[in-house]
């Protein structure tokens, strides 16, 4: 059996292999419960046509080295990065791959008597199904990799809000650790608010913030730094006794940045400066 013969074999008995392979498919309990019918149906169909195209393009010895079309690769990617939202695992997803093998085998096993034949494309067809496989192990590896990152960038985002507190002041609660990228994140967040709101204070409270050491104290400077080219002063409130005496021990010179215990305390401060004031309501009762 040549090349082209089998790729006259995948045009010819098409129905009937996807209808065996759609069963196959339909054994696995991720398959029948997260991918609908007519998508899984719809998937397969188009990988076989696909498969039709790498196979009549390879060598005709050995198409198990014919190069990934651009198509098939845009294929095994999509339908990769959908399983990968979908929560399936590399093994699973290449399944979809692999489970094409039996229904293949047997239509190969059918359309010839010759022993020899039968075996050379029985492994050239597992060749080339497993490099696809293969494929699509990696690009669901990649997928995944984008989805944490992606999902990172949101948690981190999500972790940085910038709350504006009162006209011409915000606050920034910073929880968790400080590192290169997250500070950077940060001060994306808080310069992007100062020049949306035109604030003159920044509150940045690290009452959340586990330990302060060196480097905590360089991205909080370089935080302050930024924003006071924006214009805004910045006080760093949630200074705990640890932290303070973690500072003076480090000797981290935190120069004329205001610091305070409490938020509340920061705020006190912030509202003095662009000239507001609290004031505590009399109570009055009335008498009959």
């Amino acid at each position: 059996m040549s090349t082209v013969t089998l790729s006259h074999l995948l045009r010819s008995q098409e129905s009937s292999l996807l209808e065996a392979w759609l069963a196959e498919q339909r054994r696995s309990g991720n398959v029948r419960n997260l991918i609908a019918d007519s998508d899984l149906k719809r998937q397969s169909a188009e990988f076989i046509q696909l498969l039709q195209q790498t196979v009549a393009e390879g060598d005709s010895t050995d198409y198990s080295s014919s190069t990934i079309s651009r198509e098939m690769r845009r294929f095994l990617d999509s339908i990769t990065g959908d399983r990968a939202q979908l929560g399936f695992s590399p093994s699973e997803t290449a399944t979809f791959i692999f489970s094409f093998k039996r229904p293949l085998f047997e239509a190969i096993r059918t359309s010839t008597n010759d022993v020899t034949a039968q075996i050379d494309e029985v492994w050239n067809s597992s060749l080339l199904l497993d490099r696809l496989g293969l494929y699509v192990t990696e690009s669901h590896q990649k997928a995944r990799e984008g989805i944490i990152l992606r999902q990172q960038q949101e948690m981190l985002e999500l972790s940085t809000p910038v709350v504006k507190l009162w006209d011409g002041v915000l606050a920034l609660p910073i929880i968790g650790t400080l590192d290169s990228s997250r500070t950077q994140t940060i001060m994306e967040s808080l310069l992007e608010r100062i020049v949306e709101t035109g604030s003159e204070i920044a509150i940045i409270d690290i009452t959340g913030v586990p330990t302060v050491d060196t480097l905590t104290a360089q991205h909080l400077l370089k935080t302050v730094t930024a924003a006071r080219l924006m214009g805004a002063e910045c006080i760093i409130s949630g200074i705990r006794p640890q932290i303070a005496q973690t500072i003076v021990h480090l000797g981290v010179e935190l120069g004329d940045v205001v610091t305070k215990a409490s938020l509340a305390d920061a705020f006190k401060i912030a509202l003095q400066r662009t000239g507001f004031a609290l004031a505590k309501r009399s109570s009055i009762t009335a008498v009959k």
